[in-house]
């Protein structure tokens, strides 16, 4: 696929792996609606890029059709929309961990990825064409101790994600499994092994290339060389 001229929509955008995928995306000529939670730090970071910027929570649907809508009367459609947005609890037993905070790292992780995507698959349907990426996390493929509330969140969206590619076979539905990376994520407690992460800007040119092959893997797991 080339990506000169397509339409791209990236939740959770104004830093980190959502940042990096919008900066190489506007690299290969796309046209790019950033959101967050933050209007004045995403409208700065949308200016200094050239993206559109919106401020958008993901976990209210109402605010992801407005995204959507801002962007087609900028654009004039959705090409490639970017479930990106999520939030990570430091590592604890289950037993120990804050449910309040478990809670709303579901309704970030999960909800927000299910409204996004029920969005953008209303739009694609109309023109029966288009691509939803759910960047989800090696997380959602092996059970980790002390990581079980995040690992809980993105198994659910693996099964969601699994689930619509049968139900919507001439949409694009693609998987990222991406390992650790040095992201702002983890601004709380970072894990031990934190400077050994991957560089989003990294990810993101692996996502992307896989994105421009005719026949892109459905399931792409990014993990760091093992040296």
């Amino acid at each position: 696929m080339s990506l000169k001229n397509k339409v791209v929509v990236i939740t959770g955008a104004s830093k980190g792996l959502g940042r990096a995928l919008a900066e190489v995306f506007l690299s290969e000529g796309s046209k790019v609606t950033i959101c967050s939670t933050n209007e004045q730090e995403i409208k700065s970071i949308a200016k200094e890029i050239g993206a559109l910027g919106f401020c958008a929570d993901v976990t209210k649907e109402e605010d992801m059709t407005q995204l959507a809508e801002a962007t087609i009367k900028k654009f004039g459609s959705i090409d490639i929309w970017i479930n990106n947005a999520g939030i990570w609890l430091p590592h604890n037993f289950v037993e120990n961990f804050d449910m309040s905070k478990v809670r709303k790292m579901f309704d970030v992780n999960i909800v927000g990825t299910i409204n996004g995507t029920r969005v953008a698959l209303r739009h694609m349907k109309e023109k029966d064409s288009g691509t939803i990426i759910q960047i989800i996390s090696d997380s959602a493929l092996v059970g980790r101790p002390k990581s079980t509330a995040y690992s809980a969140s993105k198994w659910a969206v693996n099964g969601f994600t699994k689930g619509i590619r049968e139900e919507n076979k001439n949409i694009s539905i693609l998987s990222i499994y991406p390992g650790g990376m040095k992201t702002y994520i983890f601004s709380e407690n970072k894990p031990k092994n934190f400077a050994e992460m991957m560089n989003a800007k990294d990810v993101a040119k692996k996502v992307i290339a896989n994105l421009k092959l005719e026949k892109p893997e459905e399931e792409l797991i990014i993990q760091k060389p093992k040296t």
